[in-house]
């Protein structure tokens, strides 16, 4: 008996990167909507309760989170893959990630409204096919803000990078709703050094299946 052929490699229509402050997840959105003529969505960074939660303000934690998440679901609420079957999107935020800042922010009288409108929200939102994971720890982080040298971004404290990063490790490892891919940047350079973006991009070109870690070769 002839084995069926093994089925054509249909690559996703709707990608998001993912990761910590800094860790070059809009750098490889861009790049990769310019690369697929894809649609770009990119996180909202206008918060006008940023500052003040930095601040520690009572009540800022929770403003400035409950805009986040309003102006994420904006962002999403309209994608509509159905009505153009070749449309590919890149977004460079995934909506639950928004959890992980609650849930280190928010105390729990807080997460009790925020979960209320969180999972009206979600429920209304397409899941990605992919999402890329870029990885980086605390230290790497902090030497990224430090050159990008934004002013409410350097008043962000080392402790609270690490509790963000850990945070991060913790959602990914149980993330299933997706096919994953967890790259780690900490070695690499793909904005700067274009033989990590190649071969990063050449890896993008493979199908990913569940969740699968990828080493470039300039972090071996």
């Amino acid at each position: 008996m002839a084995l069926a052929p093994a089925p054509a490699f249909v690559p996703p229509r709707y990608i998001v990167v993912e990761g910590p402050i800094r860790v070059g997840k809009t750098s490889l959105a861009k790049i990769l909507a310019d690369r697929l003529h894809a649609r770009r969505i990119l996180d909202s960074e206008d918060n006008p309760f940023l500052q003040a939660f930095y601040e520690e303000h009572p009540g800022a934690a929770f403003a400035a989170q409950m805009h986040f998440l309003i102006e994420r679901y904006n962002l999403l609420k309209e994608l509509d893959f159905a009505s153009d079957p070749n449309r590919v999107v890149v977004s460079d935020f995934l909506v639950e990630k928004d959890k992980i800042f609650a849930y280190i922010n928010l105390d729990d009288s807080e997460l009790k409204v925020y979960d209320l409108y969180y999972e009206s929200f979600r429920e209304r939102l397409p899941t990605p096919d992919l999402v890329i994971y870029l990885q980086a720890t605390p230290e790497v982080l902090k030497k990224r803000i430090a050159k990008k040298n934004h002013p409410i971004e350097a008043e962000l404290s080392e402790e609270y990078l690490e509790e963000v990063a850990k945070a991060y490790e913790h959602f990914f490892f149980h993330y299933t709703a997706s096919d994953l891919l967890v790259v780690n940047t900490s070695e690499i350079d793909f904005v700067d050094r274009n033989d990590d973006l190649q071969e990063l991009m050449r890896r993008l070109s493979q199908p990913v299946k569940g969740t699968q870690y990828f080493l470039p070769l300039g972090s071996r």
